[in-house]
């Protein structure tokens, strides 16, 4: 299978505005090489893993189809992004590389490692514009759960309102 040159599929927006869990393109990282000991190695944390872009996507099926850039996981479908600590869940996905849209449908369940988390039918998401649209299952609604945070805010420290 050839993957479009686009980054492929999502990623799960760490910080979150707006009203919903926002799906977006890796942006590229450069990597540092440290001066010394950095913080979370000082205060005994493990240090993060430097980002990869890596996706897995599990599903019953994939196709790609070259000719008009679109690729395809049907059944059972799974999509891992561990740089961002997110998961997907759905029973399709499409990805169309030439209008750089992501289409998830069925049962499309998003959650990331702090527990934010989209649950619809249908999630339409423009790469390029950075737009959401989430549809939801006939006769109920798309439900989401995420913490809110003013722009340059940090969220507060343990024990801290």
């Amino acid at each position: 299978m050839t993957l479009p040159n686009r980054p492929l599929l999502f990623v799960l927006a760490a910080g979150l505005t707006g009203s919903a869990l926002l799906l977006a393109p890796s942006p590229p990282v450069a990597a540092q090489a440290p001066a010394g000991q950095d913080q979370a190695q000082a205060q005994g944390a493990a240090p993060k893993p430097v980002p990869t872009g890596m996706v897995t996507i599990e599903s019953d099926l994939q196709q790609a189809d070259n000719q008009n850039g679109i690729v395809t996981a049907t059944g059972n479908v799974r999509i891992v992004y561990p740089d961002r600590g997110m998961t997907a869940t759905s029973r399709q996905a499409q990805y169309f590389s030439r209008e750089g849209r992501l289409v998830l449908t069925g049962d499309v369940d998003v959650i990331d490692e702090d527990g934010q988390r989209l649950r619809a039918e249908k999630l339409v998401y423009q790469l390029d514009s950075e737009r959401m649209l989430a549809e939801p299952p006939a006769g109920k609604q798309v439900i989401s759960k995420f913490r809110l945070q003013q722009q340059g805010s940090a969220p507060p420290a343990a024990g801290k309102p």
